[in-house]
C-alpha cells in the first residue's frame, strides 16, 4: 500500500526514504535544513540546491557530513562553477574564489536613482524587484538577486563548501551571466566555467559527478555572445554584501540570524508591508540585536531557535 506523509515531518521522511543514493535538496529557505540533516543521517549524498542549508546550518552540517561519510555537491550555478573549476587543482592550490553576479533588476540604476525611485515610486520598485533580466526564478530568489543578498549568502556558502577565508572570496558583477564563477590558483591562473544561463547543467553535474554526460543543450557560441563585461559591485547600492561578509566573519549563529531576517524581510517586502530600503535596515537591526545571544558552537536546536527568533524580530521591526 502507498504511504502518505505531509508537512515538515513528511518532508523529512521523504528525504531519508528508500535506497536512493543522492537527495537533491531544493526547498527554498531554511525550511530545507532539517530534511537535509535527515538525509545525511540516512547516509545519502546531497546535491545542494538550497544555499540556506549551509548558511544557517554550516556549523552543524559540516561535522555531520564527515561523521556519516557523505558527499555534498553544489547544484546551484555559481558554486557548481567553482566546484567544476577546482577539479584537478591540488590541495593548497586555491588562492581566491571569484563569484559572479548578474546585478539583478537594478544593476543599470545608480544608487542615487534607486534611492529617488524608492521615495517617488515604491510600487514600481516592488514590481521591478521581482523581475530578473537573465534568469527565470521564483519570487524570493529574484528579490534576493535585486538586493544582491543572494550573492552575499553565496559568499557564506562558498566559505563552508570550499573552506575559503572571507578575505579570499570576491564578488564581481557580470551582466551577461556567462561566466558563472571562477577561481584563481596560487600561480594567478584563473579557471572558470562558462555557458548559457541554464540551471539544468549544474544540476546534472551535481548528480553525475565525476562523470560528464552528453546533453542536448545549446552549445556555447562566443561569436554569437560577442562581449562579456565585468564591474565592481556598488556597496552603497547593495548594502547586503557588507551585511553578509560581517555575519560570515562573526560566525556561529549570526549567519542563521542574517538568513532568517532576510527571508522574513523579503517576504514582507513582497507583501507590501515594508519598502525596498527597509529590507536592509531590518536585517541590520536584527543582526545587532542578536549579538547579545550569539552562540559560536550551536546545536541544530540552537540554529532553529535563532531562525524563529530572527523572523519574529523582523516582524516586530516591520510593524
Amino acid at each position: 500500500m502507498p504511504e502518505f506523509v505531509f508537512g515538515e515531518e513528511g518532508i523529512a521522511e521523504v528525504a531519508k526514504f528508500g535506497d536512493a543514493d543522492v537527495v537533491v535538496t531544493g526547498i527554498v529557505g531554511c525550511a530545507g535544513l532539517l530534511p537535509t540533516v535527515e538525509a545525511i543521517k540516512a547516509g545519502k549524498d546531497i546535491a545542494l540546491a538550497n544555499k540556506e542549508t549551509l548558511i544557517s546550518g554550516g556549523p552543524v552540517i559540516l561535522p555531520l557530513l564527515k561523521k556519516h561519510n557523505v558527499k555534498m555537491t553544489p547544484a546551484d550555478s555559481e558554486h557548481s562553477a567553482i566546484f567544476q573549476s577546482l577539479q584537478g587543482v591540488p590541495p593548497g592550490g586555491l588562492r581566491r574564489i571569484i563569484l559572479t553576479a548578474s546585478g539583478g533588476a537594478f544593476r543599470d540604476l545608480s544608487a542615487e536613482e534607486l534611492l529617488r525611485l524608492c521615495k517617488e515610486d515604491p510600487e514600481f520598485i516592488r514590481k521591478k524587484a521581482t523581475t530578473h533580466p537573465n534568469w527565470d526564478m521564483g519570487a524570493k530568489i529574484t528579490v534576493d538577486s535585486a538586493t544582491l543578498m543572494n550573492k552575499g549568502l553565496e559568499v557564506i556558502e562558498a566559505h563552508y563548501l570550499f573552506g575559503a577565508d572571507y578575505d579570499d572570496i570576491d564578488v564581481v558583477v557580470h551582466p551577461q551571466s556567462i561566466l558563472h564563477s571562477a577561481i584563481e590558483t596560487q600561480d594567478t591562473s584563473v579557471i572558470g566555467q562558462l555557458g548559457w544561463p541554464d540551471m539544468r547543467l549544474p544540476l546534472v553535474y551535481a548528480l553525475s559527478w565525476p562523470q560528464r554526460l552528453t546533453m542536448p543543450y545549446e552549445k556555447m557560441d562566443f561569436a554569437k555572445l560577442g562581449t562579456m563585461t565585468f564591474m565592481e559591485p556598488d556597496r552603497t547600492k547593495y548594502p547586503s554584501l557588507d551585511l553578509s561578509y560581517s555575519a560570515g566573519r562573526t560566525g556561529g549563529t549570526m549567519t542563521a540570524a542574517l538568513n532568517a531576517a532576510n527571508e522574513q524581510a523579503n517576504e514582507d517586502f513582497r507583501a507590501g508591508k515594508i519598502g525596498y530600503l527597509d529590507i536592509f535596515s531590518v536585517i541590520e537591526k536584527t543582526m545587532e540585536a542578536h549579538k547579545s545571544d550569539l552562540s559560536m558552537a550551536p546545536s541544530l536546536d540552537d540554529i532553529v531557535q535563532v531562525d524563529t527568533w530572527a523572523r519574529g524580530k523582523v516582524k516586530e521591526l516591520s510593524t
